[in-house]
């Protein structure tokens, strides 16, 4: 695990981002722990987390031309990404993002920010059903650009109604990468790295057993 990504677990930990107990998700399923992206929900939380973002970009490989945000919660993590990736490289990234609705006045259309063209990298918090990545697709693909992966910050590397993951199903459909800032795997190495996560370390560690995917 790289240390900037034990440094997220630690920072989405301390922001109460990354909780540990008994929740409910959608699936009905009752997790050990829980990750609400929401909680970044200040000017200096939401800058930090685009560092995260940008180093967990820039570690993947992936190449691109710019950024893509889907709306909602995607356009500030992109706009974040943008920003941090200026900081760290000196290079300007474009990105875009889009409108629930599309904007019959002014400049029109349902995109807002640079150009949507090249190779697109999808920025989002989290991938459950792919519902948010199909439609971003579409969108990229309209426009005349090709979608070149997608970025999130939790990989569950949890199974979905089948044997295999949302994010595996996005990338054998897409045929594209799904790059995380840390994944299920990297919470439990944080946690038997440090005293006073047992109990929640078992817990994790035995819905694992029941829920992950298979290698």
């Amino acid at each position: 695990m790289q240390p900037f990504q034990r440094d997220f677990i630690r920072y989405a930990i301390d922001c109460g981002v990354l909780r540990f107990g008994q929740f409910t998700l959608k699936s009905g399923r009752l997790s050990p722990y829980f990750f609400n992206s929401g909680l970044f929900d200040s000017g200096a939380r939401l800058g930090r987390l685009g560092r995260f973002y940008a180093e967990a970009l820039l570690h993947s490989g992936l190449e691109y031309d710019l950024l893509y945000g889907p709306a909602y919660k995607g356009i500030p993590l992109v706009c974040a990404t943008a920003i941090a990736l200026a900081d760290m490289t000196g290079k300007e990234v474009p990105f875009v993002f889009n409108r629930k609705e599309a904007k019959d006045h002014g400049e029109g259309g349902n995109l807002v920010g640079a150009p949507l063209q090249g190779k697109a990298i999808i920025v989002d918090d989290v991938i459950t059903a792919g519902t948010s990545v199909r439609e971003s697709v579409e969108i990229i693909r309209h426009a005349g650009a090709t979608p070149a992966g997608v970025l999130i910050a939790l990989d569950r590397q949890e199974k979905g109604r089948e044997e295999t993951s949302a994010i595996a199903e996005v990338e054998k459909s897409y045929g594209m990468p799904v790059s995380s800032i840390v994944s299920l795997e990297g919470i439990l190495d944080y946690l038997r790295e440090h005293p006073g996560y047992e109990a929640e370390l078992e817990a994790v560690e035995e819905y694992r057993r029941k829920y992950a995917i298979k290698p």
